[in-house]
């Protein structure tokens, strides 16, 4: 990433996204994060927050993440979000908000490196939403999961792998080699 202005967004790692099936992402994404920072890179931190009578519960019937401790970053990140360039409260899927998007442009990113929960949603929709507004989107797999399972995170990647390519999607080691 010579040249490039990289910033690490980390989606929505919150407590009511961490079950069996994602649990096992945090220490990676500490680690990442940790190592991000080293590099003297930006790191911004989304938290999504669910509301009475959104789409998520009108036509999902999904109404958790409404608030804490559900919607708190997870204790194993609190500190890094701490001190993250922003966390980005959301109620949509994409970092993409009015916040996020100021934010991108205001710093002038070239390339938003995307990892947390979910592959199949929130991670996708960013990364997607990235690729269309002609920055360059990386998904970090092995600091993504789905708190729906494997299968879900998996399907998640081959769809993002459809959007933005393939040499995009990355593993952590591999990603920080090359900054």
């Amino acid at each position: 990433m010579t040249n490039r202005r990289p910033a690490l967004i980390v989606i929505d790692m919150q407590n009511g996204f961490i079950t069996a099936h994602s649990r096992h992402v945090i220490p990676k994404v500490v680690e990442l994060v940790e190592r991000w920072e080293a590099k003297g890179h930006p790191v911004v931190f989304t938290r999504y927050r669910n509301y009475a009578g959104s789409p998520f519960e009108r036509l999902i019937h999904w109404a958790k993440l409404q608030g804490p401790p559900e919607t708190d970053i997870v204790p194993e990140l609190a500190e890094h979000a701490g001190r993250a360039r922003a966390v980005i409260d959301k109620t949509i899927y994409s970092y993409f908000n009015e916040d996020g998007t100021a934010l991108a442009a205001r710093e002038c990113w070239t390339d938003l490196v995307f990892c947390g929960i979910d592959t199949e949603s929130c991670v996708l929709k960013s990364a997607v939403d990235a690729f269309e507004r002609d920055l360059t989107p990386w998904v970090v797999v092995d600091a993504a999961a789905s708190h729906a399972g494997q299968a879900t995170h998996d399907a998640g990647l081959l769809v993002t792998r459809r959007f933005i390519g393939g040499g995009q999607l990355v593993r952590s080691e591999e990603l920080l080699a090359t900054l």
